[in-house]
């Protein structure tokens, strides 16, 4: 006795018993928190990488002419960079953040089980942190700029 079952899990059978040419497409995410999560996590990484490449090269300016490597740093000395840098300060707490997340959930027994509630919690403490954050930044630049 055999059951036709569909070989692909993804892959959904009809539910009205008819059996259809049309097959439906079906994705792995579906828009789940820990889908956005993930993304968000490579997002901020590559971020955080391309913040230090830059950090890296025109730090290494003050080698080669001490000049060029103060007029470098006099443009970064606008509001938009203030807001880079507040954008850095929120990529980065994000990507510790979820780091610690996902080093619970492969290494705690009990990860996987509360994942979705770490996910929450790291938004409340990143919240929690980026308010007053962007409160004293915005003081500096209303100082500075204003």
């Amino acid at each position: 006795m055999t059951t036709a079952t569909s070989a692909n899990p993804a892959t959904p059978t009809p539910r009205d018993g008819s059996s259809g040419g049309r097959r439906l497409r079906r994705t792995l995410y579906r828009g789940d928190p820990g889908m956005w999560s993930w993304m968000l996590h490579r997002i901020t990484g590559v971020t955080i990488f391309f913040f230090l490449f830059v950090h890296v090269l025109d730090t290494a300016l003050v080698r080669v002419s001490p000049q060029t490597y103060d007029e470098v740093i006099s443009t970064y000395k606008t509001p938009i960079v203030g807001l880079m840098e507040l954008g850095l300060v929120a990529a980065v707490l994000y990507h510790a953040l979820n780091g610690i997340r996902v080093i619970l959930i492969d290494f705690w027994a009990q990860g996987t089980r509360y994942q979705r509630l770490m996910l929450w919690a790291i938004a409340v403490i990143w919240l929690l942190v980026m308010v007053p954050a962007t409160v004293v930044v915005g003081i500096h630049m209303m100082g500075r700029f204003g």
